[in-house]
């Protein structure tokens, strides 16, 4: 309880390099970890039973009525948003890891190493559940974060945010460029198009009817070209995102989170209202794009929702800080704190579940859940994980693949029941 009401728990000296229990944990970052994998299974989702070739090209112009609202809610509010607040929890983690151990050499190797093993995991996600895996990028940026473990704190903060701000001002002055061609110069955009129409069209005739290994013959080469695609945008806006959760972190803001209601209440009135002001734009923009037909557009709504989605993520951080401040919030939030602890495992057990449901060697659902299902399906799923977590915490020290991922990480195997 005291983790709750801003009390931080006794961390271990710099030298203990090692596991950490329940009461060593930081609770406000277990409630926030809990909170944004509802999030992401809600962005998530869509892309199991919709071809991941139709990624950016905004809400599916299939969905009318309550799915329409559904898909317009989740655009609105999660997409993009959740993978940031997610990031941003990656790079507190790495500064409390840091913290904890020091960042000499032993720090150093068990980081490596986690990352090492966070990348195995994401590429194995990606062959074997879903093809627009994350863990490989975070992986990935996760080793280039180390190479600024010791910056100044507010130098990482300007850094962090300079380059996302820095790359999201590129895909808007790429829109723009696009939207001012002339139409003879966007013919090959349409012939790109038609490629990627057909793409598409292939991969949702193998997720629909094919068996496991199609499936998994079309994960593979999705990966290959549209997630690897994406890698070359994604990798520096999740550094910087890091750097900005480290920032939080070093700078003292999340050890005792009640002396900072202040300061969290000033961020959440400074970012929210800016974010909502990128979005609007992106929103007057469009929602529904018809791909590289319309690549200047799409490009340009793009980039303004990147621009609201980083402040607008603080801000959900912020009210979620808040509320773990007030009596009335605090008991509610704190059951998100189990699903937290066990957010790898979730992760995947989410893809585990959404490709079972949806792909053809599971129970066929692909294209026959609208998005209000989905988002109903989601809310379900999701209590179920909460309510397992709490089960599961009860008897274990660890979650199934966060157990996993310390045992390689610091070359011992943890004791995994609770004595």
């Amino acid at each position: 309880m005291d983790a709750l009401r801003g009390v931080p728990p006794p961390l271990p000296p710099p030298s203990a390099l090692a596991p950490v229990d329940a009461p060593q944990r930081i609770q406000a970052l277990d409630v926030v970890r809990g909170f944004a994998l509802l999030g992401i299974f809600l962005m998530n989702i869509e892309w199991f039973t919709r071809p991941i070739q139709q990624m950016g090209s905004g809400i599916d112009p299939a969905a009318t009525g309550a799915d329409h609202a559904a898909a317009w809610f989740v655009y609105v509010f999660v997409q993009g948003k959740f993978w940031v607040l997610f990031s941003l929890l990656f790079g507190m983690g790495f500064a409390v890891m840091s913290t904890r151990g020091g960042h000499g050499p032993r720090f150093r190797r068990v980081y490596a190493r986690r990352c090492a093993a966070l990348l195995g995991f994401g590429l194995l996600h990606a062959a074997l559940l879903w093809s627009a895996d994350i863990l490989h990028a975070y992986a990935i940026a996760g080793v280039l974060l180390l190479a600024f473990g010791e910056i100044d704190n507010r130098v990482r903060l300007w850094m962090g945010a300079g380059l996302y701000a820095g790359i999201a001002l590129l895909v808007v002055l790429g829109g723009l460029l696009l939207s001012a061609l002339p139409e003879d110069a966007r013919e090959g955009f349409a012939e790109m198009a038609v490629e990627t129409d057909a793409a598409a069209t292939a991969a949702a005739r193998v997720f629909a009817e094919g068996g496991y290994w199609q499936a998994t013959a079309q994960r593979i080469s999705d990966f290959l070209t549209v997630s690897a695609q994406g890698l070359l945008m994604l990798l520096p806006l999740a550094l910087a995102v890091f750097m900005i959760g480290a920032w939080l972190v070093r700078g003292g803001r999340m050890d005792d989170v009640q002396a900072q209601r202040g300061w969290f209440a000033r961020l959440a009135l400074w970012m929210l209202p800016l974010g909502g002001v990128f979005v609007a734009l992106s929103l007057a923009v469009g929602t529904r794009f018809d791909g590289m037909r319309e690549a200047g557009p799409m490009m340009l709504a793009t980039g303004l929702m990147m621009l609201g989605s980083l402040p607008l993520a603080l801000g959900y951080l912020a009210l979620l800080v808040l509320g773990l401040g007030t009596p009335a919030l605090a008991r509610p939030l704190s059951w998100l704190a189990p699903a937290g602890r066990m957010a790898l495992t979730h992760y995947l057990l989410q893809s585990l579940v959404a490709s079972t449901l949806f792909y053809g060697y599971g129970f066929g659902l692909w294209g026959q859940v609208g998005r209000a299902g989905q988002v109903l399906l989601v809310l379900v799923v999701f209590v179920l994980q909460v309510a397992a977590s709490h089960w599961w915490l009860a008897r274990f020290r660890f979650g199934p693949m966060e157990w996993l991922w310390r045992w390689i990480g610091y070359g011992v195997r943890p004791p995994m029941r609770i004595a």
